[in-house]
């Protein structure tokens, strides 16, 4: 524990500490397992008996109390999350009426954090990704919640990198201390395999977690000077927060927020990002195969999940199955297989980044 922490009141240094996350995707690279009715972050994917979003839940136990939680999905998964997380507060599950992507999603959490709690230390976080080293973890959000507590600023969380991803979007630090809390130079898209082995030998490019950390004052400033038309709904909305018409107003006016990303909207323009690097064996669990990882591997490199499952001369495959069927396999490589619910997928892995393409179950 940070000497600076309350674990009574869940707080670092004199500042409230709250936690949003993020959980209104639908998973589409995960089909059939994850489906538009029930998304990734809502189902067991590791076979471990808690979904996604209850795994992001408990890793902020050391950070904060869990009724400091907030969570901002769709409306169509209120009464999942309230099932899911029943700790949580009722009025801090909020549903966007629909997606606008994560500026907007994000602005609606900390207007209603800034009319609660006014003082508020925040982290942003999305509910499909897992961590491995959990005290490295909590370490690490102490640190940023101290630093923004003291800073009117913005800090990011950077994975080390242990392989040449292009997976995933890069930060470019000032530095290449882990641990530190290192000014940003810039945000970086998905690379190619060769810009990508480039960033591995500069040493100062880490991973984007998306989580962030901030002072609702600083983010509700910083979003004002440079996503001035979100911001205006925001305050627009605000005024009915804690009266009869607020869902009414909040139907009317989220849909026309500007459809934008907060990296887009904030991060790329303000010149106060920080960022703090660490290893904290973290993935993004966006596909079959960043999945498969966090299985253990079973003889030939199979990594399965749930029923009666039988494989037989098969090697490198990912299997997910309902908990009560038998699924005998034969002969495959390299493959994909997963059921629910009467849905069957049979792909190369090789070919995974078109499964959403392929799935019944696409959504816009």
């Amino acid at each position: 524990m940070a000497g600076n922490y309350c674990q009574t009141c869940g707080s670092v240094g004199k500042m409230n500490t709250q936690i949003v996350i993020m959980a209104g995707g639908i998973g589409s690279r995960l089909w059939p397992a994850s489906t538009p009715e029930m998304p990734k972050q809502f189902i067991d994917l590791l076979g471990v008996g808690k979904s996604l979003i209850q795994l992001t839940a408990d890793r902020f136990q050391q950070v904060c109390n869990p009724d400091r939680i907030w969570v901002v999905t769709s409306a169509r998964y209120v009464k999942t999350v309230r099932k899911q997380l029943p700790y949580i507060p009722e009025d801090q599950i909020l549903a966007e009426p629909v997606p606008r992507n994560t500026a907007p999603c994000i602005a609606y959490a900390c207007w209603k954090i800034m009319r609660k709690y006014p003082d508020a230390n925040v982290v942003v976080t999305p509910s499909d990704a897992i961590v491995m080293k959990q005290d490295r973890f909590t370490d690490v959000m102490k640190k940023a919640l101290e630093f923004t507590a003291e800073n009117d600023a913005i800090v990011t969380v950077g994975i080390k990198p242990d392989r040449p991803e292009t997976g995933y979007g890069y930060i470019c630090s000032s530095g290449t201390e882990e641990g530190k809390v290192l000014k940003v130079k810039a945000f970086k898209e998905k690379p190619c395999l060769e810009t990508a082995k480039g960033y591995i030998t500069e040493g100062n490019y880490f991973w984007n977690a998306g989580i962030f950390v901030w002072k609702v004052s600083t983010i509700v400033s910083q979003m004002r000077e440079f996503a001035p038309q979100i911001a205006g709904m925001m305050d627009r909305m605000a005024k009915s927060f804690g009266r009869e018409d607020e869902q009414a107003m909040l139907e009317e006016l989220f849909p026309q927020c500007d459809k934008i990303s907060i990296d887009y909207a904030v991060m790329e323009k303000s010149p106060s990002i920080y960022v703090i690097a660490a290893d904290l064996a973290w993935s993004d669990l966006g596909s079959w195969s960043s999945t498969g990882m966090h299985i253990n591997a079973s003889e030939g490199g199979n990594r399965i999940v749930g029923g009666d499952v039988r494989l037989f001369g098969c090697e490198g495959c990912i299997v997910h199955a309902g908990e009560e069927k038998m699924v005998i396999i034969k002969d495959l490589k390299d493959y994909i297989v997963a059921e629910k619910n009467g849905r069957l997928l049979i792909c190369p892995i090789a070919d995974e980044q078109d499964i959403k393409e392929y799935s019944a179950d696409k959504q816009s």
